[in-house]
């Protein structure tokens, strides 16, 4: 008779549990009860938690808060975490780095930063800061009137984050609407803009993170959390943009110079189907004369689908069609997937299951899910002995033939049918064991990792591999390039592209593209022209389309658009010692190739409005503004008043700090160069091997105000420039003493470029030029004057 009444109380119990659960309030992390100093900060023992404060740098602060005393300290996104020197010191109810003051409210604990003059930046809310639902921690936060949010990473939507929410969560996100959230990569890291100050917060926590920027809640408050897990963030409290994304990149980590070859044009397609249309393909490029670096290899290149496989039917070859390819001057990407076909005799797999290698369900029987080889298993990217394995199974596929570039694809990861993953699945090992809950937005970027640390150990160790992904997480800069995943061939989508390359680039990822012309469908004859031209001003220059759609290559669209497709890729070979150098300065600063204008015109409130928040800088002293197919005259945005914008194509100049309709045909995309800008060009060249005519092209338009530029040149395939290496040199244009400057050079490499021409844009007054103080025969090429002289690593004045 016991038993019963036993199984009644525990029924019993077991609803008023669930009931418990479901009518759960929200916990606070109460009042301080205990301070004391830790290495770098100081930690705070609360009535509901525990929370720590540190600072990596005078404008760099942690704050880690949870329930317990954290007994673990672990990052995917930042290499070391120690702090390395105490930056921070206490004063009163105050903590106070050299730029700023970290005010502490102990009941109850609240975080608030201010910078040196006393200006707010940032706080938690006061009448909620940091709270728990059961795990789901959340941070309150107060929002300033006005104030703008900028950042994110991969999310769609307008550049101003300000009334909308987000969800980090990897998804396989085929044809992508608009607004659609979430896409493929999850990087929590935001940018605040407000009463003429900014700061910048990293919420490192890998689950699935939400953030509201003001959307459904009051306008004085914004929130974000994750289900589980620390809340655990970086304040940035540098007083500029560019310092804040110095910052944070200089945590995240930076990229390492790319491969030269990988900023030419890329050629991609779903669907070459046989090694002999690869090399007509290659070919053909080559007798139209159109410039182009890369081909890409698809599914259809593995033996069922298989990774590291080759189909021996359709490319029988490997090896000699590579160097086929090469001898023309291409290099060669092929897409490699996650899923390891389920299949006896399958070294991939064999291996993989033998050691333990695959993710798993609770009890240890492998995960399995359909992908294209059919029914798969997941190797576990978040043990390094798995990376290691992945990394060393592309010597003999892939290196040993001569494959540099690996395109990391599927890595949400994704199944077919768009189907989710169950969160029980667990990774890693002994006390690292966890769930697919809380590595699912580091599956991709752990992924490229391993690749990238693989291919790079399988070529030697000092050639430079291409790594591309689509699914990332913040720090993916150090091992990957990105691109955005399925687009559609709409003016929208690629309007949409671009600002999420520019919300890319601020998130500290500067090697970003897109599927020019769309992936899931067949652009039209003038949105394939608008798109290639805009290209030439995307750090990844790659052209890709699905199976079953019409061709892209750049003469499938007739003889016309052929030789616009000539000019347009030829524009960016032309533009290449440009965008190498501005790679440069993203490899040792953080500052992205493709610039959002907020970067530089932070205060300016035109530069976040629709109309104008696609419009980007390109490297130091280029701005573009996207137009779409459909559009002739366009409305574009000029920022800086009292500056002067000419036209790049015309060198029409117009007046900053307004907006002004100018013509925007399909042939000549509107990009400006500002006044007293310095742009090094070369030849167009058919590949970035070869040598072009010797000549460097330096064009400067002439300004009321001067500038410099910090040129760079290295071999283009090594990791050489990390022993001094390089070509770098400071050429300074100062208008009032009417002269152009080309510093000594710091020459641990030899330059490409034998002569030097500079080309003057509004020339006045280039009657009688000295060059170091000999007089030097002025030319003229239509309306632009030169004048052209050996290189020399010495200085050089160019006097008139």
């Amino acid at each position: 008779m016991r038993k019963p009444c036993l199984l009644l109380m525990a029924a019993l119990w077991a609803g008023t549990s669930v009931y418990a659960q479901s009518t759960r309030l929200s916990e606070q992390a109460g009042n301080v009860v205990q301070t004391h100093a830790i290495p770098g900060g100081y930690a705070f023992q609360l009535d509901n938690g525990y929370a720590t404060i540190t600072a990596y740098s005078p404008t760099i602060i942690r704050v880690r808060v949870t329930k317990e005393t954290p007994k673990t300290d672990f990052s995917y996104a930042i290499d070391d975490l120690t702090p390395h020197r105490s930056w921070i010191k206490a004063e009163n109810d105050a903590l106070t780095t050299d730029s700023l003051t970290i005010k502490i409210t102990k009941t109850p604990f609240r975080v608030s930063f201010q910078d040196k003059k006393g200006n707010f930046l940032s706080g938690d809310d006061p009448a909620l800061g940091i709270s728990w639902e059961g795990p789901q921690v959340t941070s309150y936060r107060q929002m300033a009137p006005g104030e703008k949010f900028i950042g994110w990473g991969e999310k769609t939507g307008p550049l101003d984050r300000r009334g909308q929410s987000f969800v980090n969560w990897n998804t396989d996100a085929y044809g992508y609407a608009e607004d659609k959230d979430p896409i493929y990569g999850s990087i929590p890291f935001f940018i605040g803009v407000h009463d003429k100050v900014c700061y910048g917060i990293f919420f490192d926590n890998t689950r699935k993170v939400f953030a509201n920027f003001g959307g459904g809640v009051d306008d004085d408050r914004y929130y974000f959390g994750a289900p589980d897990g620390d809340m655990n963030y970086y304040f940035f409290g540098a007083s500029t943009v560019p310092g804040i994304i110095a910052d944070y990149t200089s945590l995240t980590g930076r990229t390492p110079m790319p491969p030269l070859w990988s900023l030419g044009y890329q050629q991609c397609r779903w669907g070459y189907m046989t090694e002999q249309e690869l090399l007509q393909t290659a070919k053909t490029f080559r007798i139209k004369q159109i410039p182009a670096d890369v081909i890409y290899l698809d599914i259809q290149y593995m033996d069922h689908y298989k990774v590291f496989t080759w189909n021996q039917e359709r490319f029988p070859h490997p090896k000699e069609m590579i160097d086929s390819l090469k001898n023309m001057g291409f290099d060669v990407v092929t897409i490699i997937d996650p899923g390891v076909k389920i299949e006896t005799g399958y070294k991939a797999y064999e291996e993989g299951t033998a050691k333990g290698f695959f993710a798993r369900y609770p009890g240890g029987k492998p995960y399995i899910g359909t992908v294209w080889p059919g029914r798969c298993n997941f190797p576990d990217f978040t043990r390094a002995e798995v990376r290691a394995w992945w990394g060393d199974n592309f010597k003999a596929s892939h290196t040993d033939n001569g494959i540099r570039g690996f395109w990391n694809d599927m890595n949400e990861p994704a199944v077919l049918g768009g189907k989710e993953i169950p969160t029980v699945v667990e990774f890693g090992t002994g006390n690292n064991r966890t769930t697919l809950a809380a590595v699912k937005n580091v599956f991709g970027m752990q992924m490229a990792r391993a690749t990238f640390e693989g291919t790079k150990k399988d070529m030697g160790g000092n050639e430079r591999p291409f790594n591309l992904t689509r699914a990332s997480y913040a720090g993916i800069q150090k091992y990957s390039a990105v691109w955005t995943g399925d687009n559609r061939p709409e003016d929208e989508h690629m309007l949409l592209g671009y600002r999420l390359l520019n919300s890319m680039g601020l998130s500290g990822v500067p090697f970003v593209g897109m599927d020019i012309a769309g992936f899931s469908g067949d652009a039209s004859p003038d949105l394939f022209v608008r798109w290639m031209s805009l290209g030439v001003y995307a750090p990844l220059y790659r052209n890709h389309t699905a199976i079953n759609n019409r061709y892209h290559e750049p003469w499938e669209y007739g003889e016309a658009t052929t030789e616009i497709m000539r000019h347009v890729i030829g524009q960016r070979y032309a533009l290449l010692p440009y965008l190498y150098s501005a790679f440069y300065q993203a490899h040792k600063t953080g500052m992205p190739v493709n610039r959002m204008l907020p970067i530089h015109y932070t205060y300016d409130s035109a530069v976040y409005t629709d109309k104008y928040g696609t419009e980007f800088e390109f490297g130091d002293n280029l701005l573009v503004c996207p137009v779409d197919s459909k559009t002739m005259i366009a409305d574009v945005y000029l920022p800086g008043k009292g500056t002067t914008w000419y036209r790049f194509s015309t060198d029409e100049a117009y007046p900053g700090g307004d907006s002004q309709f100018v013509g925007s045909p399909l042939t000549d995309l509107p990009v400006f160069v500002r006044a007293g800008a310095i742009i090094p060009e070369q030849a167009v060249i058919q590949d970035t091997k070869e040598a072009g005519d010797g000549i460097l092209y330096l064009h400067v338009w002439q300004g009321a105000t001067g500038s410099s530029f910090d040129y760079y040149e290295d071999d283009g395939h090594t990791y050489d420039y990390e022993q001094g290496k390089s070509y770098r040199r400071q050429i300074r244009y100062d208008p009032g003493a009417r002269r152009i400057v080309l510093g000594k050079a710091d020459a641990g490499y030899p330059t490409r470029f034998s002569k030097v021409r500079v080309v003057l844009h509004g020339a006045t007054g280039w009657d009688n030029v000295q060059i170091n103080g000999k007089t030097t025969r002025i030319s003229q090429d239509q309306k632009l004057y030169f004048v052209e002289f050996n290189n020399s690593n010495d200085p050089i004045t160019i006097q008139w």
